[in-house]
């Protein structure tokens, strides 16, 4: 299934780290229910065989309720699970040797720091870019700070959806959206929450509300 023009309104990026007991495929499915409009899928410290397996777990419960699931770095791995798409970092594969990988179908999305990057990720074939980090963020220490006015500027620069990540939160969430971005990227918004179906409904219920 095509998904290029994904809803990346409320865009969920995994963390097991903040789950405790509950399994990541459970918290996704409890996110999604909640209103997450798009998943990915992001691991740093597993075997590849491990990440395969929890790949495949996930992606079962996203292809169930039709939510694209986009894999972080790991071209492979999005690859063997057939994902909707892979999200790439400045360290990770150039986003035209992706594209050739993955085929003309899938989603590419990139991180951006600056309106010069964006322009040159836009030029090279991203279907989405991930700016930040916003604000302070616990899950990615040393990510260049981005400002709301930055975040704004980056924003009009290209004409591919842009999502502001880093430090979002349901109290800071309404005032990243009036800068004109197409949606938020948040981990501990939603995986650090007692029930995580509820904080995903609240936090998009203030995104919806923040661009009506």
């Amino acid at each position: 299934m095509v998904r290029k023009r994904a809803d990346l309104t409320l865009y969920l990026v995994t963390d097991r780290r903040w789950l405790g007991e509950r399994t990541l495929w459970d918290s996704v499915e409890e996110a999604i229910l909640g209103g997450v409009t798009l998943v990915q899928l992001r691991e740093k410290e597993i075997s590849s065989k491990d990440y395969l397996e929890l790949a495949q777990k996930v992606k079962t419960v996203t292809d169930r309720h039709d939510i694209p699931l986009i894999v972080n770095d790991r071209l492979d791995i999005a690859l063997a699970i057939d994902a909707d798409g892979v999200h790439l970092g400045p360290d990770d594969l150039p986003v035209p040797i992706a594209r050739k990988l993955l085929g003309g179908d899938k989603i590419i999305g990139a991180s951006a720091a600056s309106a010069d990057e964006a322009l040159l990720l836009q030029a090279q074939g991203a279907d989405y870019l991930g700016v930040g980090a916003v604000f302070p963020s616990g899950t990615k220490q040393g990510t260049e700070k981005v400002g709301l006015e930055d975040l704004r500027g980056i924003k009009s620069a290209v004409h591919i959806p842009v999502v502001a990540i880093g430090g979002i939160t349901a109290e800071n969430a309404p005032l990243v959206m009036e800068t004109g971005v197409d949606g938020v990227a948040v981990v501990s918004a939603i995986m650090d929450q007692a029930d995580i179906q509820e904080a995903a409904r609240q936090l998009l219920s203030l995104l919806k509300g923040a661009t009506t």
